[in-house]
């Protein structure tokens, strides 16, 4: 695996590789060093919080180091093409972490750079949210194997499309509830073969023998102008004790963070299933390393 550029290049064995060895990066956290003496470009056009940290970290921990960048700071900022900045950064960096708006914007640097590229967040996908959440769900279910995912809110976002694209690999059920008008299109779901996949509006029936209830926030950064159609038809749609009701009894409730408590899960439940969440959010750490460690074997 030279790139992440999404869940859906990605194998299930690939997957599963990768959730495995974070799992065994967080138990050794400062044990291994295969960045030694690499530098890695962070080109991030979006803000972050975790996803920053997590990288920055992580590749200091794997014995690299990191140069952050961002528009302002290049010349894309003035209209550069990225496929020029990605044939000068190749040849200078071992690797690259692009946290962006259009996916073609990662797909073309990994092409022209030749260096591994890390897709760390695009309007797109998020694989590496979806990677740690994987990771949590091992930790703490033994794994995905029969388990039922549900997805609440935005169905037809970067979030959403990372999970159907691990529940076609892997095999686990995910069920969207959303509304109409946020749900996949027809022709995204009709790329999908194995039937684990399903969409439906009713959130109540949705969570129904779920062991994992999942959300993120509904206004995704870039659609600040939605926030208030979206506020009004997702209201049924948040995670609370109504829903939580209808799931398995040990079912985990997660999020991607950052949270909006009284949007799309209430104060009660999120402060109720903390550990999970913030366990899934120090995951980022360790499944990325993971991520890093593989694509690293093919940087130059």
């Amino acid at each position: 695996m030279k790139n992440l550029l999404s869940l859906e290049s990605l194998s299930a064995k690939e997957i599963s590789d990768i959730v495995d060895l974070g799992i065994k990066l967080k138990a050794d956290r400062l044990g291994y060093k295969p960045l030694v003496d690499q530098v890695w470009a962070m080109i991030f056009s979006k803000s972050s919080t975790r996803t920053r940290v997590s990288f920055e970290v992580g590749v200091r921990e794997l014995g690299g180091s990191v140069m952050m960048l961002s528009q302002r700071d290049m010349q894309l900022g003035r209209g550069e093409p990225i496929k020029d900045t990605a044939r000068v950064l190749g040849r200078m960096v071992g690797g690259a972490i692009i946290r962006t708006f259009d996916q073609k914007d990662v797909d073309d640097f990994s092409e022209y750079s030749g260096v591994p590229t890390i897709n760390a967040l695009t309007d797109e996908e998020h694989p590496c949210q979806v990677l740690a959440d994987l990771m949590t769900m091992r930790e703490l279910q033994g794994g995905w194997e029969g388990k039922k995912v549900v997805y609440l809110g935005d169905g037809d976002n970067n979030m959403a499309r990372s999970w159907i694209w691990a529940s076609e690999r892997l095999g686990f059920e995910f069920v969207i509830a959303a509304p109409e008008g946020h749900q996949p299109s027809a022709e995204y779901l009709a790329r999908l073969q194995n039937g684990t996949v399903s969409v439906i509006s009713d959130p109540k029936a949705a969570c129904e023998n779920a062991d994992v209830l999942y959300t993120d926030v509904w206004v995704s950064m870039g659609q600040e102008d939605e926030a208030e159609e979206k506020v009004e038809k997702f209201g049924g749609y948040q995670i609370n004790r109504n829903l939580v009701s209808a799931a398995n009894k040990d079912a985990l409730v997660m999020h991607c963070l950052p949270a909006y408590r009284g949007l799309e899960i209430d104060e009660e439940t999120l402060e109720a299933h903390s550990q999970t969440i913030f366990q899934e959010a120090e995951n980022r750490l360790h499944a990325q390393k993971a991520v890093l460690v593989e694509v690293s074997k093919f940087s130059a």
